[in-house]
Order: C-alpha cells, then sequence, then structure tokens
C-alpha cells in the first residue's frame, strides 16, 4: 500500500464495502444495506479519530554506546519513547532513519500501550544496532511510527523526536610493534633519542603487546589492572615523535576536500595516520601530528595514553584535505630537528624538492613514509634513507607497516 494512502488492506476492504452498499440499497430498494454502508462508513470515522487522539508523543531520547565509533566496527543505539495516550493503544510498527553512513536493521514492532491516565507516560524502550561504514560525524533519526486503530483499519504514520549525531572515526589498525632494537631502527641515533633509564626505581608497567617476552611480565600490575602487564624502564626524557598526514590538494582528488569518505585514497591515509599515532602512543612516544606544511592537526598525544590515541582519532572525523593553496612539499621543514620516529603519509613523495639524501631521513631514529597510490614512484624516497611502504587505496595497512619497518620497503595493496 502506498505511504501517502492512510488506509489499510482491511480498511481499503471497508470503504469498497461501504459505497457498494450505498450504491446498491438506493438501486434495488434495501434498506438494510444502507444501513450496513452508513455503519461501515461510521466505523471507519471512529477508527480515525481514535487514532488522532489516542497517542502523544511527550518526548524521545536516543543513547548510543559507545557514542564514537569506529569504521567498520558495531555499536548499540537505545531510543526511549515517552507516551502520554487516553486511550490503549495497537502494535504498530517503527523505524529510525539511517545515514549513508551507518548501515543497520533499524526497525521493528512497535509495543501495544496502556493508558497514561493515572501516570506522566507510558515508557517505551526500543534497541538496535549499527555499523560504521563511512568517516564523518551523521545523524539517526527521526523515529518514524506507522500504528493502526484497534481494528486495524486505518494507519497512521508519524515522526517522533529529531536527529541524533553520531560520529564515526577513521578506523584505527593494530600495527605491529616497532623495531625492538636500536640497530633495527636506526642504530644509536634511536638508543640516543630513548635515553632509557636503569635500574630498580626506572621500571614501570605497560600493557602486553604482541611479541613482548614473558619473561618480562609485571605480575604485581597485573593482578592490579586486571589485565596483562610488562615492564619497561621509565624513559628519564619523554621520546618524542611526529607523524605527518600530507593534505595538500595537489595529490588526491577533489573529492578528498569536499566531504570525509569521498576518497578511499585519502580515507586510507587518514586511518593510517592514526593507526601509525595509536601504535607510537603505545611505544609510549608523545607524538606530534602534523600536515605537510608544518600545521599542527591535534593537540600533541602523551605517550602511553591510548585513550589521548583513540580522542585524536575521533577528531579526525570530519578532516578533509586542504580545499585551496598547493604545495610540493610532503615534509615539512619543521620535522627536520626531529631526531625520534618520523612518519609521513602521502600520495605522491616524488614531487618533493626536499627529498635527498641527508635532508630529514638520516636524522630520524625511524623514518617511515606510506605512500597510498596504485604504483607510486618510490625512488626518490629510497634514496633519502626512508623506510617506505606503499598500499593500494583500502590495502593493507598492517601488511605494509610491517614491510617498512622491517625490510624498508613494501607494496602491499589488495
Amino acid at each position: 500500500m502506498r505511504r501517502w494512502w492512510p488506509l489499510t488492506l482491511r480498511g481499503s476492504g471497508a470503504v469498497v464495502l461501504a459505497v457498494a452498499s450505498l450504491v446498491i440499497a438506493q438501486r434495488a430498494g434495501i434498506p438494510e444495506l444502507m444501513y450496513f454502508g452508513v455503519l461501515m462508513a461510521a466505523l471507519l470515522a471512529a477508527a480515525a479519530v481514535t487514532l488522532l487522539i489516542a497517542r502523544r508523543t511527550d518526548r524521545v531520547t536516543r543513547t548510543v554506546r559507545p557514542d564514537v565509533i569506529d569504521v567498520g566496527s558495531r555499536t548499540d543505539v537505545v531510543v526511549r519513547v515517552g507516551l502520554q495516550t487516553a486511550l490503549p493503544t495497537a502494535p504498530g510498527r517503527w523505524a529510525d532513519a539511517l545515514p549513508a553512513g551507518v548501515s543497520g536493521n533499524a526497525r521493528g514492532l512497535f509495543p501495544a500501550t496502556a493508558s497514561s491516565l493515572g501516570r506522566d507516560t507510558v515508557p517505551v524502550e526500543l534497541r538496535y544496532e549499527i555499523v560504521g561504514r563511512e568517516r564523518g560525524v551523521h545523524a539517526l533519526g527521526p523515529l518514524e511510527v506507522v500504528t493502526t486503530d484497534p481494528f486495524g483499519l486505518v494507519r497512521r504514520r508519524f515522526k517522533l523526536g529529531r536527529p541524533s549525531p553520531i560520529t564515526v572515526a577513521p578506523a584505527i589498525v593494530d600495527l605491529p610493534p616497532l623495531p625492538p632494537t636500536g640497530g633495527e631502527a636506526g642504530g644509536t641515533r634511536q638508543s640516543s633519542a630513548l635515553q632509557l633509564g636503569e635500574g630498580v626505581d626506572n621500571l614501570v608497567a605497560r600493557p602486553y603487546a604482541p611479541g613482548d617476552s614473558m619473561r618480562r611480565i609485571h605480575w604485581r600490575a597485573t593482578a592490579h589492572r586486571d589485565t596483562l602487564m610488562v615492564r619497561q624502564e621509565e624513559q628519564e626524557s619523554s621520546p618524542a615523535a611526529t607523524v605527518v598526514l600530507d593534505r595538500a590538494p595537489s595529490r588526491w582528488s577533489a573529492a578528498a576536500g569536499e566531504a570525509p569518505s569521498a576518497d578511499i585514497a585519502f580515507e586510507t591515509a587518514v586511518s593510517a595516520c592514526v593507526s601509525a599515532v595509536a601504535r607510537l602512543v603505545h611505544e609510549g612516544y608523545t607524538v606530534d601530528v602534523v600536515d605537510s606544511d608544518g600545521e599542527l592537526l591535534a593537540e600533541p598525544v602523551d605517550g602511553g595514553e591510548e585513550g589521548e590515541a583513540r580522542a585524536l582519532a575521533a577528531s579526525f572525523a570530519g578532516l578533509t584535505a586542504r580545499v585551496d593553496g598547493s604545495s610540493a612539499r610532503v615534509i615539512p621543514a619543521s620535522a627536520a630537528v626531529m631526531m625520534g620516529p618520523v612518519v609521513v603519509v602521502t600520495s605522491d613523495p616524488s614531487r618533493d624538492p626536499a627529498l635527498v639524501p641527508g635532508a630529514f631521513a638520516q636524522r630520524s631514529a625511524l623514518p617511515i613514509m606510506v605512500v597510498v597510490a596504485p604504483q607510486p614512484d618510490l625512488d626518490a624516497p629510497l634514496a633519502a634513507g626512508w623506510r617506505v611502504a606503499s598500499v593500494r587505496p583500502g590495502g593493507d595497512i598492517a601488511a605494509a607497516w610491517a614491510e617498512a619497518t622491517e625490510r624498508g620497503l613494501a607494496d602491499v595493496g589488495r
């Protein structure tokens, strides 16, 4: 039945019977049919009036737990409706409007309700699950309810409440740990940058990561936090790392500057950026996230504060490529003074005049460049000493990261 038609199939049949009875009664002179037609018409009118006065909404609240989800992750939505109704109402159907950025089965049976006379409202609770599909800030709702009268003749469709915002953050991929020794990550440069202290007083506990030795388990901290913890020497000075997300419009499509999730290559770059931040923060680094022109994209994230890393990812929900300006630089000048790890996420590094031997990579303890492109030209960054990983748009970021940190060159994509 069409959305604009207010009658159900049963109600439409009642209209046909009423009209047919009145016509036949008039032509054949049968008064009983006249009474029957009038009765059917009165029944339809009473059903419509019942729907108009039976149900009134007092409030609608929507709770999303958690209220920030990653692309590909799930969350539960609870919709609470407070009804004020003088008469008991029949069951109906409900559907919550979902934006293009999320998916789920947001529909079901709206329960029958009793009269609210003698109390404030009749509470109704609805639940469904959604999955984040596209990065951005989206709106859930409004709630649409379709109900019928007790006889099932007339249908009423109405919308309740206002839309509720939900944030879909870029996906944080679990990246492999950094090389465990100084030699694997840049020789003495990393050792001088970390300056690990010695002695029992400098021992701290951190969450267990794949690859940690079981002999380093910190049993006291494990029992206290109810999660596996390992011993690590406390760093005398907090080591710093820099993650560069190249947002220059010349290296992405025009769609990347219009809206989040409009360009799959830029989405892969944003996911690689927040994943690198999460890994470096887990390793104990204080991380600065900057653009290729040196602009700070977020407040520095302290080492070990994984909650702050996830908050940074949530703040990137609406991030796009720059809509104006052009820059040949991939690596900001401020990165030249970095002694710790530098991770650069870009699309085309070949046009950066700063990519010459000794410019940046020789200073950094761990220079990593993630290039998001189908077939990029990696000769320039390789010659400059970068550990390069190329990943196709939508490809495997974790595999590319592993190849870059272990062997320096990867071409991973799916």
